[in-house]
């Protein structure tokens, strides 16, 4: 499976950085993959639905340390090319 294209849309909130729609072997959409500036540094928060209790549970998400890892590296480093052409 390959990231075979990433979209950023940033923002301008406190802690939420942008959102992120990806794009898997040029045949399956993720979007609302958010960019968020933790407590240490940026990270990729997968999309989620609030649910009745008030929590939240990720919509879609990696099932491997491995395959999170390729996605937040892809978004992260997308998300940094987006923010230097602002500049």
């Amino acid at each position: 499976m390959e990231v075979t294209e990433v979209k950023v849309f940033p923002v301008q909130e406190d802690r939420l950085k942008a959102y992120v729609t990806i794009t898997f072997d040029h045949c399956f959409v993720v979007r609302d993959l958010k960019v968020i500036s933790g407590n240490n540094g940026l990270f990729v928060a997968m999309p989620s639905k609030k649910r009745k209790d008030g929590t939240y549970r990720d919509m879609a998400h990696p099932l491997n340390n491995e395959t999170r890892q390729m996605i937040e590296s892809k978004v992260l480093e997308e998300y940094q090319k987006e923010i230097q052409k602002k500049l």
